[in-house]
């Protein structure tokens, strides 16, 4: 499974990194990845608190936590009470709302969280968007790795303990989705509210329900 299937690698940070590797092995890395990637960032970053890294015109509310290791992107907003948990590299031009908790995670470029959102060991791609209270659950209660449900029926392994999803660009998920561990999201499809979902969704669908997926026209 190749991160090009679902994402545009130029719209990160780490886009030569996935272009060589699987994503799950670059979340799962991401805490050896960033002490590195910090020694090589363009100079108009700054070291604003150890180990979190800030771009160009990121606006960071008072009230909002981050715990390194952190890089923020150009123009990025952090807003009131949001919880950056450490492990998490946030493109240019995000937003990270009000009760947003991000942890282990890879944010393309655009990606907007607004309001109390959960996003932990996954990635959202390019102009993702997650509606009002959307969660990526990243551990499920049964032990053992996560794997991905493919349209055939088969099990993809992804090798790891937590990994919620990897959503791909310009999705929409609605207000109260869940993505259960193991969702993959294909580029540009859109999840109706208040959906459960979980395993291997195309491109260019639109989720109703578990009964109703549609291709999207629009």
């Amino acid at each position: 499974m190749k991160s090009s299937q679902f994402f545009d690698l130029s719209h990160s940070i780490l886009g030569k990194v996935l272009e060589d590797r699987s994503p799950f092995q670059v979340i799962a890395d991401l805490p050896h990845l960033l002490p590195k990637l910090m020694e090589r960032l363009p100079d108009h970053y700054q070291e604003i608190m150890p180990d979190v890294w800030v771009g160009r015109k990121v606006a960071i509310d008072p009230f909002a936590r981050i715990i390194g290791p952190c890089i923020i992107g150009e123009g990025t907003e952090i807003r009131p009470g949001a919880f950056i948990r450490g492990n998490v590299v946030i493109g240019d031009h995000c937003v990270i709302g009000n009760a947003v908790e991000v942890k282990q995670a890879i944010l393309f470029d655009g990606v907007q969280a607004p309001h109390y959102n959960y996003i932990g060991d996954g990635i959202l791609g390019y102009k993702a968007h997650l509606g009002a209270g959307a969660i990526m659950s990243n551990f499920r209660s049964l032990p053992g790795d996560i794997t991905i449900k493919m349209p055939d029926g088969s099990r993809y392994p992804t090798g790891l303990p937590k990994f919620s999803a990897l959503v791909g660009d310009h999705v929409e998920v609605g207000c109260q989705v869940v993505l259960n561990p193991g969702t993959v999201i294909g580029k540009s499809s859109m999840v109706y509210p208040l959906q459960s979902v979980r395993g291997w969704l195309g491109s260019n669908l639109i989720f109703k329900s578990p009964e109703e997926i549609k291709k999207r026209t629009s």
